[in-house]
């Protein structure tokens, strides 16, 4: 039924109508902002987080988007977009590219990611284009073309993939492209040579680019620094016309499936051999494996790109990954090492008998029942100070015990009575497992007995690590401060560290072999808890002495990054910043010099795990702890020690691996030999120690970043699923 309105009702819509349009007159003029700033304000509806309120003074109410945050404008015009290392998590709109005098837009090191979108080229007077170390992927759109007056472009560090578009060669005017660390697969564009004959910066490195290298690469005279083409699968020969370019230009062929004769002109010329090393089939100078006669570029295939098919046997192993000599002992030399090792061992065992007499001194009838007089289990006895072997309480001063997690359920009376074990000690103080009264386990690191001068600050310090909660970060849960003691008190992680897993603990002569996934999942662990403290924590931190003695391991292997922060907590509770400054400055004097005696050459510390950068720059980044996961890496893969002996000098293990591709040493060789069982993994195994070379690039800029690193593990696992 239908019903005709009345004329009051008529009234009343007609009275409605014009309130509406009233209002809408009144408001619009708010919105006063210009067409660009509409266009910017459509960028900042993409981004989904803006942790650091950098799009805070973006308002549509504004009239010119010229004073906004990351902004430049010339003539009232908009020509610069730079909000780098925002942690902007969201996309790119296709409006950008209305933007008509936009010159340069600079997002990079953010959490972007999505496709390119093809309406950004519409920019068409772009003339830089900056997006390395977010999450892009896709392709790039062939309307890259269009960009003809584009100078930079670098994309590295993302997820792009797909080829190169051929229409790249029409950006005459590009001086630098950066595509490294990305999935780019395919040939290179035909007359990419030519066509970009302008490039002054060109890296192409860590991707899958295949095909033959371009022979025109040669007219690309304004190259300067590096040409980085490795970690790719170019085939075929090098072309000769490569040496056409600059003398001084250095060209990295490193890890792709090259081969032939290296051609000896120009700046190909005088090189070492460690810019062609993971090309098998590549022979003569400056290599040692000379081009035989009939040689037409070919080589059998091999697990990786430097295994030949003959090989010298596996170097020995004594099972705590320590390669023994290549050559045979005499039988006379055998016999005086045994004679030797037994008396040794007697003297060990008198030595540690007087040890044991004069500073545990247990009695026989204590010894039988584990217990000691106060009626509490017996600590673990070792050769030390007598005072060191007492309970925590003989030195504590009753302050009250500080809480840095609402879970913590005992107070300093609790813990200085509870069972306490010496599970080890350093110089940065005594680390004890405790076990209190209902059961809970502890682990209580001691720190130096200095004066109370600088508790504010170890407040401070200590306060912002106890706020890090991660499941691959050891949880520092409490801590005590007084003139005479001052400890830590952290969760107890159970199976050890990792250095006892890859090469057993001292003193026992068995050891238990951790399996490739358990090795796989230890990396990934890792990666995830320094990607955590790199990007996720409050102050983006940097570990700065990551190895595997402080890297611990839980019931089901996961692993827990520990001392984080140790050597600055340990420096400030040490007492006198004089005396204790000069400890430290003499401990590193004493450090420099052992690692010049190891290898003056390369500067690498000798520990094996810092990075060769550490000798000359004083403030740590977040490019050592990269270095140091390589290395932990490539311990994993093979075993052996972070610093090796090979005949008379001793190396690290970068440096061996660097060897052993030179001398095309089979993956064999290089594998730990408990992994032998594994052998259905090898490709896995082969992509991890791919991605250790990356982390311990001698140039800190080539390292990738641990986030990209965890991305590239996870991939490894997608795939092999």
């Amino acid at each position: 039924m239908f019903f005709a309105p009345t004329v009051s009702q008529l009234e009343m819509f007609t009275l409605v109508v014009l309130l509406s349009l009233a209002c809408n007159f009144l408001v619009a003029p708010v919105s006063s902002v210009t067409d660009e700033g509409s266009v910017l304000l459509t960028l900042k509806k993409s981004i989904i987080t803006d942790p650091e309120g950098s799009m805070s003074n973006w308002n549509s109410s504004d009239d010119t988007p010229c004073s906004w945050n990351g902004i430049t404008c010339k003539d009232q015009s908009v020509v610069s977009i730079s909000i780098p290392k925002r942690k902007l998590y969201g996309v790119l709109p296709s409006e950008l590219g209305s933007l008509s005098h936009l010159r340069h837009l600079n997002l990079r090191n953010n959490y972007l990611f999505g496709n390119l979108p093809v309406g950004l080229f519409e920019a068409h007077g772009l003339q830089s284009l900056v997006l390395y170390g977010n999450s892009f992927s896709g392709s790039v759109p062939n309307d890259i073309g269009k960009l003809g007056y584009l100078q930079t472009m670098d994309l590295s560090q993302n997820f792009f993939n797909g080829s190169l578009p051929a229409t790249i060669v029409q950006c005459k005017r590009l001086r630098a492209l950066v595509l490294s660390h990305n999935n780019f697969t395919g040939y290179l564009p035909h007359g990419f040579g030519g066509g970009l004959s302008s490039l002054e910066k060109l890296d192409l490195s860590f991707n899958q680019f295949n095909g033959s290298i371009p022979s025109d690469m040669g007219n690309m005279s304004g190259l300067q620094g590096t040409v980085d083409l490795s970690h790719n699968h170019f085939s075929g020969l090098i072309p000769a016309s490569l040496g056409d370019l600059p003398e001084k230009v250095y060209i990295d062929l490193t890890f792709n499936n090259l081969s032939g004769p290296i051609p000896q002109t120009g700046a190909l010329m005088n090189r070492g051999p460690t810019a062609f090393i993971g090309n098998s089939g590549l022979c003569g100078p400056p290599l040692k494996n000379l081009c035989a006669p009939d040689t037409h570029g070919t080589s059998s295939p091999s697990p990786l790109p430097f295994l030949p098919d003959n090989y010298p046997p596996q170097d020995s192993d004594d099972g705590f990954g320590k390669s023994g000599k290549n050559k045979r002992l005499s039988t006379g030399a055998v016999v005086g090492i045994v004679v030797g090792h037994v008396v040794g061992i007697c003297l060990l065992g008198l030595f540690f008998s007087y040890c044991y007499s004069r500073v545990c001194g247990f009695t026989q009838d204590q010894e039988e029942k584990g217990f000691d007089k106060g009626g509490r289990l017996r600590k673990e006895c070792l050769c030390f100070r007598k005072d060191e072997s007492e309970t925590l309480s003989d030195h504590v001063e009753q302050y009250d015990l500080v809480p840095l997690d609402a879970q913590v359920a005992f107070d300093l009376d609790e813990l200085l009575k509870a069972s306490a074990f010496v599970l080890g000690k350093s110089g940065i103080g005594i680390v004890y497992k405790v076990v209190l009264e209902e059961g809970l386990t502890l682990a209580v690191r001691r720190l130096g007995e200095g004066g109370s001068q600088r508790f504010k600050e170890f407040q401070t310090e200590i306060e912002a690590i106890g706020k890090l909660r991660h499941p691959n970060i050891v949880t520092l849960r409490a801590y005590y401060w007084s003139v005479d003691e001052k400890l830590l008190i952290y969760d107890f992680v159970p199976n050890g560290n990792l250095a006892s897993a890859i090469h057993g603990k001292a003193g026992l002569a068995t050891i238990t072999p951790l399996s490739w996934s358990d090795r796989l999942k230890i990396m990934k662990g890792i990666a995830k808890g320094l990607v955590y403290l790199h990007e996720f924590s409050p102050k983006r931190y940097v570990h700065g002495d990551l190895k595997p003695g402080n890297i611990l391991l839980g019931h089901s292997m996961e692993p827990h990054i520990s001392d984080f922060g140790l050597g600055r907590l340990a420096n400030i509770a040490g007492g006198s910043p004089t005396l204790q400054s000069s400890r430290v400055a003499a401990e590193k004097s004493q450090e420099r010099q052992r690692s010049l005696s190891t290898e003056v050459s390369t500067g690498r510390l000798g520990n094996g795990y810092q990075a060769p950068e550490t000798m000359k720059v004083v403030k740590p980044s977040q490019r050592w702890d990269v270095y140091s996961y390589g290395v932990i890496l490539l311990e994993l893969i093979t075993g052996r020690l972070p610093i090796i002996q090979v005949d008379n000098s001793e190396m690290d293990l970068v440096q061996w691996i660097q060897l052993c591709i030179d001398e095309k040493k089979p993956f064999s060789d290089v594998l730990d030999m408990y992994l032998a069982e594994d052998a259905e993994k090898e490709d896995e195994m082969i992509a991890v120690l791919k991605i250790a070379i990356a982390c311990v690039h001698i140039s800190p800029e080539k390292r990738p970043i641990m986030r990209h690193v965890l991305d590239a593990l996870d991939r490894l696992s997608i795939s092999s699923d």
